[in-house]
């Protein structure tokens, strides 16, 4: 089980009211929502190996290169460089966070490290492509627990690799396979990067080719097979593609030349080495208790620890 941990602990975070504090009066409602998030995602699906995949850097600077806008509006007071001045890279800047979200951050990263559950972040990479390089390395069955559909790119039958999409909670999942996919939006895994990256997503930055939607997408890739084909098309004057779209893809021609490396996640991040096996018992049992008595922890913490147990 690969959670995209940001992702949970922002669905948390919104969810559980900010009445849940610290003895000093601190809210810890993202710490403690994530915390039932886990112990309930455990006892429901029994995973072996559970790995909370971590944004060392959610905007690379990399991505950032090649789509300039990609996750702009994000950015925390990100100051205009006057002309011919260096640009930052992303990695000055902050995302954009609540701020009573951004003090529980390091104190989840603190508990899930006492009580012994793999969490990996890479530098230079987002969560997504840890999972990404997770998912398609496993030898078994992965579930992704995410609220990002960019991920659904990672469904695989044949790797049987699927994601759990929270509708409510993490009670109620959507269990996104294939099948699933194509039903929804005409596609499987591997072409939902295509059809992602076609469609645009204003809240990541990516403008998509102006006039295409999600179901023309859809068409159009049921049409050409992929990406290359639909460009492939619109380079043939004989192909069926209307006049229109030929000129939009057309103009879209440099966003659609680097939006691949941009959109899909990479499946090569050089990960550290860790144990992904869940622990039967805190692996730092005196750090816990230190964090249990500052954060206030209570029956959240417990109810993972004896889940953990079982």
């Amino acid at each position: 089980m690969l959670l995209d941990t940001a992702s949970l602990y922002f669905r948390a975070y919104f969810g559980v009211p900010d009445s849940v504090r610290a003895p000093d009066g601190t809210p810890v409602n993202a710490v403690r929502g994530l915390l039932d998030f886990i112990a309930r995602l455990v006892d429901d699906h029994r995973p072996d190996d559970l790995v909370a995949c971590m944004d060392a850097d959610w905007r690379p600077q990399w991505r950032v290169d090649l789509i300039p806008s990609y996750k702009a509006h994000r950015v925390a007071d990100e100051p205009a460089a006057p002309q011919g001045e260096h640009v930052p890279h992303s990695g000055d800047y902050e995302e954009e966070v609540p701020d009573t979200l951004a003090p529980q951050v390091p104190v989840i990263e603190e508990v899930l490290d006492a009580i012994g559950i793999a969490r990996v972040g890479v530098a230079g990479y987002e969560a997504d492509d840890v999972i990404g390089t997770l998912a398609t390395r496993a030898s078994g069955p992965v579930d992704i627990v995410t609220g990002d559909r960019d991920l659904y790119q990672l469904v695989s039958d044949e790797r049987r690799a699927r994601v759990l999409y929270p509708l409510k909670g993490v009670g109620t999942l959507q269990a996104v396979d294939e099948a699933w996919l194509r039903g929804k939006y005409g596609v499987d895994g591997s072409g939902y990067a295509d059809l992602a990256l076609l469609r645009g997503d204003p809240s990541d930055g990516l403008p998509g080719v102006s006039g295409i939607g999600e179901k023309t997408a859809a068409k159009l890739l049921a049409a050409y097979g992929d990406l290359a084909g639909i460009t492939a098309a619109a380079a043939d004057p004989t192909s069926k593609l209307t006049p229109t779209q030929r000129r939009r893809l057309a103009e879209a021609a440099d966003y659609l030349a680097v939006a691949p490396r941009v959109v899909r996640v990479a499946t090569d991040v050089p990960l550290p080495a860790f144990d992904p096996a869940l622990p039967t018992a805190p692996r730092h049992p005196a750090a816990l208790d230190a964090l249990t008595e500052r954060w206030g922890l209570g029956t959240s913490l417990s109810r993972v620890l004896a889940i953990l147990a079982r």
